[in-house]
């Protein structure tokens, strides 16, 4: 096996021993860029708070790293924890709702939401985008915490929520971007007769400016596709 199939395989097992609650206290976006940041860059493994002192005893069996106390600048090992919506105090300002990784809230524009506590990771990434504060806290889990308030079923339900809500995050972009694309295409080809400016040489600058914007565009959008 090649060393980069080597580590692959490592950040693999690596992911499969956090508990994806994709919270991002490690430090890192998701608990996949966190196991591969571990295999391939030699991050430490006590960076994870929900997997707590049993989570870095995993992480160590896996990676052949000692066993560290959990790095107190990323949290602490605590119970875990769901959210709720004050319904009285909801506005339906879908913050809650974009910022959810595992698409635990379901509403609508200035509709009430409602958390689905079975796809509630704790991860809290929805209370600071709130602007009414009306997102509370609860314990879940009693007095157990790590992966004793978390079960393996909960981690690979939460990852295969997250992994189809980045999906579906990433279709709509490529949709949004596919009309704007299509709307400053309309724009250029059509220039003269939607503009105000008469003079041909403003006229040119501004074509110049749009068939810009859109090759940036281009430009950008294939960088993404090679970048994953």
């Amino acid at each position: 096996m090649t060393d980069v199939a080597s580590k692959s395989a490592l950040s693999k097992r690596i992911g499969d021993a956090l508990p994806q609650t994709q919270c991002t206290r490690c430090g890192f976006p998701d608990c996949a860029a966190y196991a591969h940041a571990i295999a391939y860059e030699d991050t430490p493994i006590n960076q994870c708070p929900p997997g707590g002192a049993q989570g870095i005893a995993r992480l160590a069996a896996i990676t052949g790293k000692p066993v560290n106390a959990l790095n107190p600048e990323f949290g602490t090992e605590a119970a875990r924890t769901v959210v709720f919506i004050d319904e009285d105090w909801c506005i339906g300002c879908t913050l809650c709702i974009k910022a959810c990784p595992t698409d635990a809230i379901m509403g609508s524009n200035k509709r009430m939401h409602i958390v689905i506590e079975p796809y509630c990771t704790g991860c809290e990434l929805c209370l600071p985008v709130c602007p009414v504060d009306c997102i509370k806290i609860e314990v879940a889990s009693g007095q157990q915490t790590g992966w004793d308030a978390w079960s393996a079923t909960q981690a690979q339900t939460a990852h295969a929520r997250y992994t189809q809500s980045t999906n579906r995050q990433a279709q709509l972009e490529q949709a949004h971007q596919a009309a704007n694309e299509a709307k400053s295409a309309l724009k250029l080809a059509h220039l003269a007769e939607h503009s105000n400016i008469q003079d041909p040489a403003l006229l040119d600058r501004k074509r110049l400016i749009i068939e810009a914007a859109i090759q940036k565009a281009k430009e950008k959008k294939l960088k993404e596709s090679l970048g994953n």
